[in-house]
C-alpha cells in the first residue's frame, strides 16, 4: 500500500513530511511525498518558510501519480492560495475515487502562523469539498467558520455540523487544545457523531501531533480500513506516540511525539 503526503517540509523532523513519512512507515505503509513549503524550524519554533512554485508543486504531483499506485493522500501545510489551487486541480486529475485526508494546518505547535487570510479562504472552498475527511483542531475549525473557539463538545460537535453544511464530507475535530482529563476527537459525518476518547497525557511533547494523526487516518484508509476504523486505529497510535514522547528527549522546547514507539526499545 502507497499513501501519499502533501505538505511542508519541517527540518526538525518533528511534524509535516517528516512527522507523515514516519506515521506511514510505523503503519506498515509506503510513503512518497509532495512538498509544498520549506520551514526552517526546530522545537523552539518556526525561524523561516519557503514556499515550494505552485508549478513544482503540480510537477511532483504528475511525477508521483503517473508512476506510484496511491491507496490514500494525506493534505498538511498549504500556506498560499497558488499552491491549493494547485493541489486541487492535480487531484481533480489525479485522484479519482483515491481516499483524501485534509489536515487544515495553520499554527504550528510553537504558536507561529503557517498560512495567509487569503489561503485560509482558499482551503475552505477549493479544497475542504474535495476531501474525505478534514481534521481540525479547536482553534482550525473557529478560522475556517470565522466563529470563536470551541468550548466543550457540544460546541466542537455543533461547529463540526457547520463545517458539513460548508462542505465538508465529514470532520474529524481533534480535542486536543480542549480541557479535562481525556483529549476527545469527534468524528462528524452526515450518519452522526463518534466519539473518540483516550487520557490526556503530562507533556510538553506533543510537536506534530496532528500531522501524525492525519496521516495515521491515511494510512488505515490506504489499507483498506473504513473511515470510522481507520480514526479509531489513528487515535489509539497518536496516543501511544503522544505517551512515549518523553523517551525522545529531543531539543529544547515543544519535542515530538514518539513515531517508532512500538518499534524501538
Amino acid at each position: 500500500m502507497i499513501a501519499l503526503t502533501i505538505a511542508g517540509s519541517d527540518s526538525g523532523g518533528g511534524a509535516g513530511i517528516q512527522a507523515d513519512l514516519k506515521t506511514f512507515s510505523a503503519l506498515g505503509v509506503y510513503g512518497a511525498s509532495v512538498i509544498t513549503a520549506l520551514t526552517a524550524q526546530n522545537t523552539l519554533g518556526v525561524q523561516a518558510i519557503h514556499d515550494v512554485p505552485a508549478d513544482f508543486v503540480t510537477a511532483q504531483c504528475d511525477s508521483v501519480f503517473s508512476d506510484l499506485a496511491v491507496a490514500a493522500v494525506k493534505i498538511g501545510m498549504l500556506s498560499r492560495a497558488p499552491v491549493i489551487a494547485a493541489v486541487a486541480a492535480a487531484l481533480d486529475h489525479h485522484a479519482g475515487t483515491i481516499p483524501v485526508v485534509l489536515d487544515p494546518v495553520m499554527v504550528a505547535t510553537s504558536g507561529d502562523r503557517l498560512i495567509g487570510d487569503d489561503a485560509v479562504a482558499a482551503l475552505s472552498s477549493t479544497l475542504m469539498p474535495r476531501a474525505d475527511l478534514i481534521t481540525p483542531n479547536l482553534p482550525e475549525a473557529a478560522a475556517l467558520l470565522d466563529e470563536a473557539v470551541a468550548v466543550g463538545e457540544a460546541e466542537a460537535e455543533a461547529q463540526g455540523h457547520r463545517l458539513l453544511r460548508l462542505g465538508a464530507r465529514a470532520v474529524l475535530i481533534k480535542g486536543g487544545h480542549g480541557e479535562g482529563a481525556e483529549s476527545v476527537d469527534l468524528l462528524v459525518t452526515p450518519a452522526g457523531v463518534r466519539r473518540f476518547p483516550a487520557p490526556r497525557a503530562a507533556t510538553r511533547n506533543t510537536h506534530g501531533t496532528g500531522c501524525t494523526l492525519s496521516a495515521a487516518v491515511a494510512a488505515g484508509l490506504a489499507r483498506g480500513l473504513d473511515l470510522p476504523d481507520a480514526v479509531g486505529a489513528a487515535k489509539t497510535y497518536v496516543s501511544g506516540a503522544i505517551a512515549a514522547a518523553d523517551r525522545l528527549m529531543i531539543g529544547r522546547g515543544n519535542g515530538p511525539v514518539h513515531h517508532f514507539f512500538a518499534h524501538w526499545h
